[in-house]
């Protein structure tokens, strides 16, 4: 297990002593469990094509991100879907420009 910081030494420190309460209803709750139990339903398959040069830029993300690319990919899809996906200019945020690969992508010109 890893080490905790301070803040979380803490919360440990209280759950563990019960001094914790619940700041939501038991409506509430309810509801947000079977949200959560609905949104992490998988239960269809879908096939996709990609060039082969945004697939390995998916899965460097993915792999910087530590998860899965298929997961990475499946949570862009719902926040598009959901309206969250925002669309920030190239150089703003915190994210770095990813860096370019040595390799030149084929195009269908190309063979």
């Amino acid at each position: 297990m890893s080490r905790l910081d301070t803040d979380e030494a803490e919360i440990l420190a209280a759950y563990e002593a019960g001094r914790l309460i619940s700041v939501g209803s038991k409506a509430e709750i309810a509801r947000l469990r079977a949200a959560a139990r609905a949104t992490a339903i998988k239960d269809r398959r879908v096939n996709i094509r990609l060039s082969a040069g945004d697939l390995q830029d998916i899965q460097a993300r993915a792999l910087a991100e530590g998860m899965p690319y298929q997961t990475l990919i499946a949570s862009v899809l719902h926040k598009y879907v959901t309206g969250r996906l925002q669309e920030r200019k190239r150089g703003t945020g915190p994210a770095k420009p990813a860096a370019k690969r040595a390799t030149r992508r084929t195009t269908r010109s190309d063979a």
